[in-house]
């Protein structure tokens, strides 16, 4: 018997800030599993601001979305259905089927998690892609070292927010920025950075000089434009940066930074990264950072939307860094 099913689906390519009228609410129903199938029931998914650049039909080290067709982001859902396959119903799993209800699929193209490890939106936020960026920015490209300063823009975002936890972890100085007054006091208050500033509030670059007069060793990049350029002014010789995404073009391009030609003289090493080269890596991640979130020395920062059908309306909120959500931005669908 068919199971009924809704998605979001790309309506229409966005023209910078995408609208509400670029997404589609749509009903489907799902036929039961084949032999090596399962079908899932979606707990909770996640948006993500690269999702922006997959909108836009262009080349990039993902395919586009595809007008008409339901969008795609990391998911954890449970198995109800299982035929011959190795996933027993009751699983918990992992995949990149989000922005819909549930769906069917091969049991060889889902990840099972421990359910008992952490609660199931965890795995899309801290413990999950997100977390594994921000480790993999940190230690592997930027090569962050115990007690060196850095710098981390869109703190209060998935990315930031972890990326801070974990090099105070480290015992390194933190310096983060954000949107607004509240996400500064989060960043400050919540996530014990040591130095917090709104981007929007002054010449970034006066904020790192007040935070850090001799300089910092390592940018971790999540915005590009005028934070890169302020970054490139305040890194050290032989500075470092972690180019992690460019949030400020996601919906309309920005400038390059003017000091470009400080990269030569500093020496300074700039280094882009998409954290699927990094997979193998997880074991190593989740090993650091399971135990330090289970004794409460880093901690899940989610915003939680209730209903797919206020998917796309977080999704924008979210490119505008509005209040309403920090850390990872989680639509939850059932218990």
């Amino acid at each position: 018997m068919p199971t009924s099913s809704r998605e979001i689906r790309l309506a229409a390519r966005p023209n910078g800030e995408p609208r509400l009228e670029d997404f589609a609410l749509a009903q489907v129903e799902l036929n039961p599993p084949a032999a090596g199938e399962v079908l899932v029931k979606n707990l909770c998914f996640s948006v993500d601001p690269y999702m922006r650049g997959r909108m836009n039909d262009a080349q990039s080290y993902v395919p586009p979305f595809v007008i008409g067709k339901p969008l795609e982001g990391s998911a954890v859902g449970i198995v109800t259905a299982s035929n011959q396959s190795p996933l027993p119903v009751g699983a918990l799993v992992f995949s990149m089927n989000g922005w819909r209800e549930a769906f069917v699929a091969p049991a060889t193209s889902l990840q099972q998690i421990d359910p008992l490890l952490a609660p199931p939106s965890t795995f899309l936020g801290i413990l999950g892609v997100t977390g594994l960026t921000a480790w993999v920015g940190l230690w592997k490209v930027a090569r962050l070292s115990p007690a060196e300063t850095v710098f981390i823009s869109a703190g209060a975002g998935a990315v930031g927010s972890a990326a801070c936890q974990f090099a105070k972890l480290h015992g390194c100085k933190v310096i983060a920025s954000a949107g607004s007054a509240a996400k500064v006091a989060m960043l400050r208050d919540e996530l014990g950075v040591d130095f917090a500033f709104s981007y929007k509030d002054g010449d970034p670059l006066d904020h790192l000089k007040k935070a850090a007069p001799e300089g910092i060793d390592v940018y971790f990049d999540n915005t590009g434009g005028p934070q890169l350029e302020a970054a490139l002014s305040a890194l050290k010789n032989h500075g470092r940066v972690a180019m992690c995404g460019a949030i400020a073009g996601y919906n309309n391009p920005v400038p390059g930074p003017r000091n470009l030609m400080l990269v030569i003289g500093k020496r300074l090493r700039l280094e882009g990264f998409i954290v699927s080269d990094h997979l193998a890596d997880r074991p190593k991640f989740l090993a650091e950072v399971a135990p330090a979130l289970k004794s409460g020395k880093v901690k899940s920062h989610e915003t939680t939307v209730e209903g797919i059908e206020n998917a796309p309306a977080a999704f924008i909120d979210m490119l505008r860094s509005g209040d309403s959500h920090t850390g990872k931005v989680v639509i939850h669908l059932a218990d």
